[in-house]
Order: structure tokens, then sequence, then C-alpha cells
């Protein structure tokens, strides 16, 4: 009996023994759990690193990141530092081009072109970040950008020639002199020397059921037409038109769309940087207002015929001073293209600030065409 006793106690000894040493084995993990989890978050072990310091995924803050998704027409351009900055002098913009930096980006741009050409396709498959807005990119026509039915709400910001754009990007735009003009400036001063063509075209894609191509049919039958391009095998590299064209009066700015704001280098660059006075076919006579100085450009809607039209330019081609009036502009304005698809992609921080937060376009196709 006594025995029995004993053999009791030294079990219930045991087992007070192994409740003790379980208690201190999980008091010691407890206390080696509560170490690791104030080591992970002095070192921030589970966070993504953000791509810039202090960087305000909102947008509202001193970064606001950028993604290009893939680059426009397969051509890459430099991102080496601070680009925005540096060029432009627009602060707190980051271009990027790593789409592993996706989820870090406040807006992520999609060149139309490679979407309607199926070279590229939207990235519909990953989750989009509640401040991301994803901007459609396009420079062309609506005529020529195809069907846009199956874009509806997906697209946040429009970036395009259009004026109503979230980010507007014309092909050029006036920049304001701000040196002080001389007083021995003359109208004359202005005007590109050694004029002896009357009017001058470049033009590849000729197309009869275009209406410039109408226009021309009929113009060439009251006066003369310097045709260079493609079309007639006469093409000209970058480096010759401008010079050509200084030799020219006036300047076939004629568009192959009649489009709500659709004006372009055939303006900005072909006419107004060669000197030569531009006649613009495309759109309205209201939108070349908006947008050009007044008394710069010949707009064939206020003609009549385009035999009335023929008359003039022969006839203001041997007036010099009313020439001359054409060219007033230039005493305090001087061109500015927007050729760089940097500069472009940089100008969303100039707007995004005054963007709503909530913008989406339920139907694309319907805003474009519209």
């Amino acid at each position: 009996m006594e025995l029995h006793l004993t053999e009791k106690a030294v079990c219930v000894e045991k087992r007070s023994f192994f409740h003790k040493k379980k208690r201190l084995v999980l008091i010691f993990l407890l206390f080696l759990l509560l170490f690791l989890s104030h080591l992970i978050s002095k070192l921030g072990w589970w966070q993504v690193k953000p791509l810039y310091i202090n960087q305000d995924t909102s947008g509202n803050g001193s970064n606001f990141i950028i993604l290009v998704w893939y680059w426009p027409f397969g051509v890459r351009d430099t991102l080496e530092g601070d680009v925005c900055m540096d060029h432009y002098h627009i602060p707190g913009c980051h271009l990027m081009d790593q789409r592993s930096l996706y989820h870090q980006a406040n807006a992520v741009i999609f060149h139309h072109r490679e979407l309607q050409q199926r070279l590229q396709v939207l990235p519909l498959d990953l989750l989009r970040p509640p401040h991301q807005k994803w901007t459609w990119l396009s420079l062309e026509s609506p005529e020529n950008s195809g069907d846009l039915s199956h874009y509806g709400n997906v697209f946040n910001w429009t970036m395009t020639y259009r004026r109503d754009a979230d980010i507007p990007i014309p092909y050029g735009e006036l920049i304001r002199k701000q040196a002080m003009k001389s007083s021995f400036d003359s109208i004359e001063d202005f005007i590109t020397p050694n004029k002896s063509t009357l009017v001058c075209w470049v033009v590849s894609n000729f197309n009869d059921h275009h209406k410039r191509s109408q226009v021309y049919k009929a113009l060439i039958k009251t006066i003369p037409v310097e045709v260079y391009g493609k079309w007639n095998n006469r093409p000209l590299a970058n480096e010759k038109l401008l010079p050509t064209m200084s030799h020219c009066y006036f300047y076939l700015s004629f568009e192959n769309s009649l489009s709500k704001d659709y004006i372009t280098e055939k303006l900005w660059h072909n006419a107004y940087m060669s000197g030569a006075v531009p006649v613009v076919l495309g759109a309205s006579l209201e939108d070349y207002k908006a947008v050009a100085p007044p008394n710069s450009f010949i707009h064939i809607d206020n003609f009549t015929s385009v035999e009335e039209l023929g008359i003039y330019l022969r006839n203001l081609s041997q007036n010099q001073q009313e020439y001359a009036s054409y060219q007033a502009w230039r005493r305090d304005y001087k061109v500015k293209r927007l050729a760089s698809w940097v500069e472009r992609f940089c100008r969303i921080c100039l707007y995004h600030h005054n963007l709503s937060a909530q913008t989406v376009y339920p139907d694309l196709e319907a805003w474009v065409r519209g």
C-alpha cells in the first residue's frame, strides 16, 4: 500500500514537471514571436518598397507616376533622370515603362494605334488600383481610328489633339514672344525672301474620294500648284521640306479628314514654320480661329467656289502689303511643335489636378466621333 502511494506521487510529480516545461516552451515561443514581429515591423520586410521616396499613390502629392504600357509605334525614348523636370520644367512628374511597377502607377498610357492593329492588348486581367487612371492616347482622326465600341467603361482619361480632351496634346501651338520687338522691325522682315512659287502642296496619300483631292483638282483649273510627295514621285527629305516650302507664297494645309480640332503638322510645320501662308481645309473655321492667329490662314469655307479661292490667291501674291498682313502675327508669336512623346506624357502632370477622380468614358466611340 505504501509502495503504491509512492508511485502515485512520482507520477504526479512527473506530470507537474512536464506541465511546467510546456509552459516555459510556450512562454519562450511567445517572446520569440513578439521579437520577430518587432524586427519585421522595424525593417518593413513584408511591405512593397515604393519607387520614389514619399510616394503619394493618390497622385495628390508631389509625385505623380505615369506608366507607358507600350511605346507608340514601338519606338522607345530614354527615360533616364527626371526627364519631365530636366527637359520641360515639370516637377514631381515621373515616367516609367516597367510593367512590373504597374500597381504603383497613378496613370497608365495606352496608344490606340497598337490596340487598333492588335499589336498590343489591354491588361484587363490585372486588378486596377482604385487611384489609377487608364489613359487613351491617339493623334488620329475618328475616320482613321477604327471600331471603338468595345472600349466602353475602360478608360478614365482621353489624351488627344482635341481641345476638350482631358489632356490636350495639339500638333502645335503658339508661344508669345517675350523679347521686346525692335522699333526697326517691319512686317516684311518676317517674310521669307525669294518667293517664286504661287502654291505648293506635299501629299503622299492621294485619294479621289477625299475632299482635299477634289479641291485640288478644281484649283489647278484656275492657278498652278507645285506638288511634292510620294504621290507624284517627288518625295522631299525632312531637311529639305521647309527650305523648299519657304519659296512658296501659299501652302495647301489640307487634312485627310474633316474632323473637330483635327489640325496637324500641315499647318504648324509645313506652312507656318516654312513662312508660307496656309490655305486650310479640315476642321471648321471656328476651330482654326480658336488656335491660330487672326489673319494668319485662309480657310476655303470663306469662298463660294474653288475658282474664287484661286483668283484670290493669285491677286494676293501680287499685293505685297496685303500679303504681308498675313505674316503680321510673327512679330508677336512663334510656333512650337509637340514632336516628342515624352513631352506629351509629361503634360499629364499639368492637367491631372483639375480632372475628376471619378471620370470614366462609358462610350468612348461616341465621344471620339462626337
